[in-house]
């Protein structure tokens, strides 16, 4: 029986590395990589091994015959990615190739090549990846540094808490937090505790894996009225991020929210807004943002799309999940005729067709939602204005704007990356100007995931990402182009320690791990994060802070 990959699929291709038929693609090297929603198993080329499910970090690899009922449609989503796609002749007694060729993850030192020492900025899965390619590949020494006293970046804060199969990366990447080879400074900000000039004196390199922390602006007028809140900040509230105050949101007299886009993140907003809060208590979501949950009063959200259902910019894996929540219906509202025409015509393969399940109505809007709890996309709709408890929006087909009841509007339309202290900034992308990873202007400084290629792609494309950056920090290591260190690794401690007020290594990291899941366990959940900066740091010296 072959094997099938699901929802949960990280794109990261660890398990095409241990695939001995190479019967899983996109691989790396292939064009496609990175640009598809999921990687695929062949179930013409699947010899039932089992490798791919062992190597999956993310438990998104089963058996087709073990799939359960809201899986099975996977068996049939990744046969069809290789409908159209003919596999090409193998040598004689060997495994069957497909038209893009094997797979390769080439890495070049010299193994008498003396141990370079390189700090890595940022714990999420853009630096891990780096410093696991670093690690695994090369005798380097890596100082991980970050600006928050725990590790984890878009794993701890992003990832939507009824995604856990999802966060299971973070125990993959928290192997290397104790490598021996490793050293941890959580809790320093390069830029305020120290300069981006004194981390590059002390390190022959340096690589940065900040993301993008800002959000996409509307651009509209009332975008900053009280109840107009970015996707990003509501993401790291229900993540317990501790830059964001418990009290942010407020659900308590909000009956319908209005969401800006249609990417995967406001479907996890949506999602978790509408979610039975009694299974979100089975998670390791914010316990403020748990007891809020509880107590709001939200019946319906609505994802306002410019663009139609076939151009929706989710991945067909999250459309799937999102008409399989228990208690809440899926609307797709009739405003406009080529909505539900672009539904029916669209073929099997369309994430369009995946509507064709949802209720077709013509929405209301001047009132109140009903009682059910509902999920609506309202496509070919923009928004013009936000006013005092509505949305105004276009009508879409020639039709005058109407206004849309709500008591929040969250924009989800995308990531933005922030300037970099000490590193040139290009206004235009949200990035760091760079070629191939080396940042323009300052050799020995490089850059990987958000910050460098913009904030498209999910966890796994920053594998890729880390590969070519640190490809061409080896090359650079190779040719001498590194700058020499002026420091060494002891005093950089020093500096470190001296500069930052509260410094988090590997031990206190591994004493918040324990104190999260001690209190997890005295309420039946995985975990219970520490929200605060102060609670963090008393965790990781081993002391019990009390709750605000």
């Amino acid at each position: 029986m072959t094997y099938a990959i699901t929802q949960t699929c990280c794109n990261d291709a660890t398990c095409v590395a241990v695939c001995p038929v190479n019967c899983i693609h996109p691989t790396p090297d292939e064009p496609d990589f990175g640009r598809t929603e999921m990687l695929y198993v062949d179930p013409g080329s699947c010899i039932d091994c089992g490798a791919c499910a062992d190597a999956c970090p993310v438990d998104a690899i089963f058996p087709v015959d073990a799939l359960t009922d809201g899986q099975k449609e996977y068996a049939a989503v990744n046969a069809a990615f290789y409908e159209d796609r003919a596999p090409r002749p193998a040598p004689e007694d060997g495994p069957v190739f497909h038209a893009w060729g094997a797979p390769s993850f080439p890495r070049t030192l010299p193994s008498d090549f003396a141990p370079i020492r390189v700090a890595v900025v940022g714990t999420g899965p853009a630096g891990m990846y780096a410093a696991e390619d670093l690690l695994l590949h090369t005798n380097a020494e890596v100082t991980l540094v970050d600006r928050l006293p725990v590790a984890g970046g878009l794993v701890r804060y992003g990832v939507a808490p009824d995604h856990p199969a999802t966060k299971r990366i973070g125990d993959t990447f928290a192997r290397f937090h104790t490598h021996p080879r490793v050293r941890m400074y959580l809790g320093v900000d390069v830029g305020t505790d120290i300069t981006a000039e004194e981390l590059a004196a002390h390190h022959d390199a340096v690589v940065y894996a900040v993301g993008a922390a800002g959000d996409r602006r509307l651009g509209i007028p009332g975008e900053e009225r009280t109840g107009s809140v970015s996707a990003t900040a509501f993401v790291a509230w229900y993540n317990a991020h501790p830059e964001v105050a418990p009290d942010a949101i407020d659900l308590s007299d909000v009956e319908r929210v209005v969401v800006v886009g249609a990417g995967n993140v406001a479907l996890d907003v949506a999602r978790i807004l509408v979610a039975d809060p009694e299974v979100l208590a089975g998670t390791d979501i914010a316990d403020h943002a748990l007891a809020a949950l509880r107590a709001s009063a939200v019946r319906e959200v609505v994802l306002l799309a410019r663009r139609g259902p076939e151009d929706a910019s989710c991945t067909a894996p999250e459309l799937l999940a999102l008409g399989r929540l228990p208690g809440v219906r899926l609307v797709v509202d009739d405003h406009d005729p080529r909505v539900w025409e672009a539904v029916e015509a669209a073929g099997p393969r369309d994430k369009a067709a995946l509507l064709r399940g949802a209720v077709r109505e013509r929405v209301d809007w001047s009132r109140p939602p009903g009682p059910e709890r509902r999920i609506v996309f309202r496509f070919r709709s923009a928004p013009e204005e936000v006013l005092d408890g509505a949305v105004r929006v276009t009508g879409g087909a020639g039709a005058e704007p109407v206004e849309v009841r709500a008591g929040m509007v969250l924009r989800a339309v995308g990531y933005r990356g922030l300037p970099v202290a000490g590193l040139p900034y290009d206004e235009s992308t949200g990035t760091v100007p760079h070629r191939g990873g080396r940042v323009e202007g300052r050799p020995g400084t490089y850059v990987v995931g958000w910050i460098k290629r913009g904030p498209s792609g999910g966890i796994g494309a920053n594998r890729v990402c880390a590969a070519e950056t640190v490809g061409a920090l080896l090359a650079d290591a190779v040719d001498g182009a590194l700058p020499a260190p002026t420091g060494t690794a002891r005093a950089f401690d020093r500096l470190a320690r001296g500069r930052a007020r509260h410094v988090v290594d590997a031990r206190g990291l591994a004493a918040i791990e324990r104190a999260e899941r001690t209190r997890g366990e005295e309420s039946g959940r995985p975990r219970v994060k520490l929200g605060t900066v102060p609670e963090l740091v008393a965790a990781a010296r081993g002391r019990r802070r009390a709750a605000r």
